[in-house]
């Protein structure tokens, strides 16, 4: 038997992408582990910008200020809270066509939105073709925190899972039923619930760098945007011995104007325009400056990993919220001034019992494998699979990741 599942995300920033992979990922585990002789058809599409040009030239505008004028994304997120997009009759009327013979094509069993600028018009598509009420739709919510995208409030999707209670009590607030959310945690990758693949040392010195020093990564994101390059300068009249990765995401001309500056620094840097192996990355540092994007932060919440928020620029406001959490719970600190990196970077050391310190249970911080829990409920939820073949182990929690 070969289950089809759709996956629909949109590619504003890589969270999303990344999200919907960690889903994928955590399925076909799940399905191995627990059912019998089930094969999964997964089909991941980032809908929003495929269905028409309206829909690609949003993602297009935010992947754009997100990579280089960071400061007007709060207008950003102001204006499509106010025009509702996802809601809009002229934008379901663009979008139609495609979702309707994606879904008359696909044959799906279960349909998985991963974008709150999604769920309204897939709803709405599943009825019109004749499959709401037979396949369900589930919503994953990927914004951890009470300032979370209006969008994701779809009361007519089947199932909705939500992070944590503070988006729950959002989601009730906007006329979502308390009977269709589920509270789990977020949907990080099983990748970075496991050993790491290269141990530290070899990690480090494949990049060039030593395995004797404590090492800080400046993530720049998937858009290469914020304010690193102008904190990383800062670092430059610091005493102490320590090395950086520099991580520019998909930003070429911050990648050259770090290998510049790397170049006259007196700390030892690698600079790299993205890292393949983000599990390990995190494995080899001993605290990441980074922005509070969801997917990342929970990501190094998996890995023990101190964090630094880059707040210089004010937080989009759905990461406003994740500063807050990460502050109050004592895994993050705020990065003010480029100044003042180098004051939270002194006395950087390497911990190697890091990963055995117990995570703050408040808002679900702790629920790191969070997504197999995820991924059962998808395949609950889908319509063709006999829940007879399901093997029936009296412990199942946590089984798909051995």
């Amino acid at each position: 038997m070969t289950e089809n599942i759709l996956l629909y995300f949109s590619d504003t920033g890589r969270g999303h992408r990344s999200a919907t992979e960690a889903v994928e990922e955590a399925l076909q585990l799940v399905a191995t582990k627990e059912y019998n002789g089930l094969e999964l058809n997964l089909i991941a599409e980032p809908v929003a910008e495929k269905s028409n040009a309206l829909n690609r030239y949003f993602v297009a505008l935010y992947n754009y200020l997100l990579g280089r004028h960071q400061y007007l994304m709060k207008y950003y997120y102001a204006l499509l809270h106010v025009l509702k997009p996802n809601e809009s009759e002229f934008g379901y009327r663009l979008a139609r066509e495609y979702l309707c013979r994606q879904l008359i094509e696909q044959k799906p069993g279960v349909v998985v939105s991963m974008h709150p600028m999604t769920n309204h018009y897939v709803q709405r598509a599943m009825k019109e073709v004749g499959l709401a009420g037979d396949v369900k739709l589930v919503v994953v919510i990927t914004d951890p925190n009470k300032n979370l995208w209006k969008g994701w409030a779809c009361p007519a999707a089947d199932l909705i899972i939500a992070p944590n209670e503070l988006v729950k009590e959002c989601l009730l607030n906007w006329g979502v039923p308390e009977s269709k959310i589920k509270v789990s945690g977020m949907p990080v990758s099983p990748d970075f619930l496991v050993p790491p693949t290269t141990e530290r040392a070899q990690f480090l010195s494949h990049l060039g760098l030593s395995a004797e020093l404590p090492t800080l990564c400046i993530n720049s994101g998937w858009a290469g945007g914020g304010n690193m390059l102008a904190a990383y300068k800062a670092l430059s009249n610091i005493e102490e011995k320590f090395q950086v990765i520099f991580l520019c995401g998909q930003n070429r001309d911050l990648y050259e104007k770090a290998k510049e500056l790397a170049a006259e620094s007196n700390v030892p840097t690698a600079v790299l325009p993205f890292h393949d192996n983000m599990p390990d990355l995190m494995n080899a540092v001993d605290a990441m400056v980074t922005k509070a994007g969801g997917l990342t932060s929970y990501e190094c919440i998996a890995k023990r990993l101190p964090m630094i928020i880059d707040v210089i620029t004010p937080p989009m406001p759905q990461e406003a919220g994740t500063v807050e959490i990460l502050v109050e719970t004592g895994l993050a600190r705020r990065l003010h001034s480029p100044e003042e990196l180098s004051k939270l970077v002194r006395g950087l050391k390497h911990d190697p019992k890091r990963f055995e310190k117990p995570l703050p249970t408040k808002y679900c911080l702790d629920q790191t494998n969070a997504i197999f829990d995820i991924a059962r409920m998808i395949l609950e939820n889908s319509v063709h699979i006999n829940k007879d073949d399901q093997k029936q182990d009296t412990s199942r929690s946590g089984q798909a990741q051995d």
